[in-house]
């Protein structure tokens, strides 16, 4: 790891807080470190109890000023931060694969455009707050409706796409008129405080985006539960978001919770093969798997089932694995060696029932360009069949390099198939038959049904899922219903002191 790509920025600690960086107070450090080869990268001391209720204490503070400023000048703002976005995208790229372990051309050509185009399309939907006309509904009245900001909005991003999900959570709060305190995952800060650092650039007030750096069981709950917090977002494993949820129940905050997915890639048999074959793996290597709407269960009509089994593992093993700041590097370490440990249990208890492993399935010792991987938390591209529709590899989420592949006979049982877990995330259907595409879409249970494609994201349309994925949306002009409140407005225009509705209650008429 070349220490010089994050250099000294964050000595002066990893809290956000009103506008500046500041050491954290527990007492207690945490090494984030490259998932590639184990550097060290960067030092931090995590919060403290105290540190979150400054950053909630700095929030509310600015909240005022933030929620009180027209739409135009906050819009302003995020377009200046898109702007500088822009001028650092190398940095935040650089800075990004380094903790995370992502190839630099995965880091250069989606995470950054995609955080910049956020940015982008939030400046314009901070100017479009929608709502009902205004008229008199009862005849009596006039009614209208007011959007109005929330709050101090908690959030907590995942470490699986820092940067983005940092500005996943804070582009609709705060163009919403939100102030914000986002815990980012411990394991990868950098960018989540990178991003804060050019909010506050940008212009955007002292105190509206403030990051903490801490675990999750002590910073990540003390802001959820903290009473001055008027909304809670999470990003993460259904299991903790179930824990979230009760914690913020308990105060009856707003909750929006994005989880975890087991997407379904159905393979017809008029589909074309070839584009088939090629999206699976995309969609299944992306990120290294470590990505919620990932093609991870692939069902394939039974004729099109041995071409395109052989089809994608002849790529499999192509891909190659090494040094993320090779640009020829196409598959990343996952995030550490835990996770590789955890992808792997799911591989080796499925060779234990008699799953038959096509491709991969181990942790290999050298990469395409020579680079020793023994060190990293690298993962071959895996490729599974022989498991039925109830094994765990294709009921739970692996989160990790690894397809699982399995054939049906009817259209219907391919759908039922493909429903067929808890997970409602994302999904695709592969045919080139429009009825076929309309029924998959129609019937599939996720928030996202891709056809003849299968990742894509747009800032313009929203990202959510249905059932243990969570609910709210993410990106979109809908997500900014996530992060406002609704307010009727109803006023008299009769001028009238006796009103006949008051004969209901005392009087007559």
């Amino acid at each position: 790891m070349d220490r010089t790509i994050v250099g000294d920025r964050f000595d002066a600690g990893a809290q956000y807080i009103d506008g500046a960086l500041r050491r954290g107070t527990s007492e207690t450090t945490f090494e984030v470190t490259s998932p590639a080869d184990g550097g060290l990268v960067q030092r931090v001391d995590l919060a403290s109890d105290a540190d979150v209720d400054e950053a909630v204490a700095a929030a509310k503070r600015a909240f005022p000023e933030w929620s009180g400023a027209t739409p135009g000048s906050r819009s302003e703002a995020l377009t200046r931060l898109a702007a500088i976005l822009t001028e650092r995208a190398d940095d935040f790229a650089g800075v990004e694969s380094a903790q995370s372990g992502k190839p630099i051309k995965l880091t250069t050509e989606f995470d950054v455009p995609g955080t910049i185009d956020n940015t982008a399309f939030f400046a314009g939907a901070a100017r479009n707050l929608e709502g009902k006309a205004s008229g008199e509904w009862s005849g009596l009245h006039t009614s209208s409706i007011r959007r109005e900001a929330i709050g101090v909005v908690g959030s907590i991003a995942p470490w699986n796409y820092p940067l983005q999900m940092a500005a996943w959570k804070v582009l609709p709060a705060i163009a919403a008129g939100n102030t914000i305190v986002l815990k980012p995952a411990e394991l990868t800060p950098l960018t989540s405080l990178m991003f804060a650092q050019a909010c506050s650039d940008a212009g955007i007030p002292e105190g509206v985006v403030n990051v903490i750096t801490g675990k999750g069981r002590s910073a990540g709950e003390r802001l959820i539960g903290h009473a001055d917090v008027s909304m809670v977002s999470f990003t993460g494993s259904t299991g903790v978001g179930k824990r979230v949820g009760e914690i913020a129940m308990q105060t009856v905050k707003r909750t929006h919770l994005e989880l975890g997915g087991k997407a379904p890639f159905v393979v017809f048999d008029d589909a074309d093969l070839e584009a088939a074959v090629h999206g699976a793996v995309a969609a299944s290597l992306i990120n290294t798997g470590q990505d919620c709407t990932a093609a991870t269960r692939a069902y394939v009509q039974r004729a099109l089932f041995d071409d395109f089994v052989a089809g994608v593992a002849e790529l499999f093993e192509a891909v190659r694995l090494g040094d993320p700041f090779n640009p020829q590097t196409d598959l990343g370490p996952l995030v550490s060696l835990r996770q590789r440990d955890s992808v792997a249990g799911f591989v080796d208890r499925a060779r234990g029932y008699g799953a038959n492993i096509v491709a991969g399935g181990f942790t290999p010792e050298k990469g395409h360009d020579g680079t020793d991987l023994t060190l990293g938390a690298y993962y071959r591209p895996t490729l599974i069949t022989g498991v039925g529709q109830d094994a765990e590899v294709v009921q739970q989420e692996i989160f990790g390099p690894v397809l699982v592949v399995l054939p049906f006979d009817s259209d219907e049982e391919g759908l039922r198939l493909a429903n067929d877990t808890p997970y409602g995330l994302a999904a695709s259907a592969w045919t080139r038959d429009t009825y076929r595409a309309l029924r998959a879409t129609r019937e599939i249970q996720a928030g996202c049904v891709w056809v003849n494609d299968h990742i894509p994201i747009i800032s313009e349309m929203p990202h959510g899922g249905y059932k243990a994925s969570g609910y709210g949306k993410d990106m979109s002009q809908y997500s900014l219903d996530e992060y406002t409140q609704v307010k009727h407005v109803m006023q008299d225009i009769t001028a009238l002191a006796r009103k006949d509705w008051h004969r209901t209650i005392f009087g007559d008429r």
